[in-house]
This record gives C-alpha cells, structure tokens and sequence, in this order.
C-alpha cells in the first residue's frame, strides 16, 4: 500500500514527486522537446519537419527539405540554446538534422 502523507502539499509538488517516484522524467522530455520545437522553429520549418526524437542528449530532427536542413545545420548551437532556454534545462547537447 502506497505512503499515505498527513500534510498538506501544492498540487505542483505533489505532481513533482509523482514523476520522480515513477521515473517519467525522461518521456516528458521528450513530448516537451517536441513541442518546444513546433513552437520555437514557426510553421514555416514545421511544414518540412517529419519528425523530431530526443535519445539520450541528442536531438534527431528529420526534415523533408535538403535547403531547409542546410540552412539550419548554420544555426545548429543557436538552435540548441533556444530550446534548452525554452524547456528551462540542457536536455539537448546535440542536434542531427537529417
């Protein structure tokens, strides 16, 4: 039977605690980096992403347009920072635009 706590905790911290406790962590990361992505980049680059998957520290971005994935591969440490900045932690330390 689960530890019954008497005191009274904020809704966020319990949420916290939950997903530490169960080891979600890392797959919300993951729709958060995603969703990071979709807004951060704008519909324009959205249009040519097919896909985006966070695997350890490396994001993998695939994109449908070569002159896209060029253009981007300029800005990759730019990219890199404004979603770290965006998700409040250095989840990413690598990005691959395939």
């Amino acid at each position: 039977m689960p530890k019954r706590n008497n005191e009274h905790i904020s809704i966020s911290d319990a949420l916290k605690e939950f997903i530490e406790t169960n080891k979600l962590e890392k797959g919300l990361n993951k729709v958060n980096v995603a969703d990071a992505w979709a807004s951060l980049m704008g519909n324009g680059v959205n249009n040519y992403t097919t896909s985006v998957n966070l695997e350890r520290e490396t994001l993998y971005v695939q994109l449908s347009s070569s002159v896209l994935r060029e253009e981007l591969g300029y800005g990759k440490q730019k990219i890199i920072d404004m979603l770290n900045e965006a998700l409040g932690k250095e989840i990413i330390k690598k990005l691959i635009l395939r």
